[in-house]
């Protein structure tokens, strides 16, 4: 599930520390949520799941692998982190 909310985090174009903050945790826990660390807390790996659009019951556990790999494989194409750029909005007229 961590590969899951990894990879739909960046599909949303988030950050980790956006993320994070969004959850009220810090980056270190996020990144062990992410990593599918055995210590993280339940509850908080189905806020992160909840908030980056990951579904938490899948009806058809045959093809739970099949989309694992798929998972893996989009994960290894996308950048290995994301900026995101600030810009100041321009709003006296």
């Amino acid at each position: 599930m961590g590969g899951q909310i990894r990879l739909a985090r960046k599909e949303r174009g988030m950050t980790q520390v956006e993320l994070a903050e969004r959850m009220g945790v810090s980056r270190n826990t996020l990144l062990a949520i992410e990593k599918g660390h055995p210590t993280s807390e339940i509850g908080l790996v189905f806020e992160a799941a909840i908030l980056v659009g990951v579904p938490l019951f899948v009806e058809d556990t045959a093809s739970l692998q099949i989309h694992r790999t798929r998972i893996d494989d989009k994960l290894a194409l996308l950048p290995k982190s994301i900026h995101v750029i600030h810009q100041t909005v321009k709003d006296d007229f």
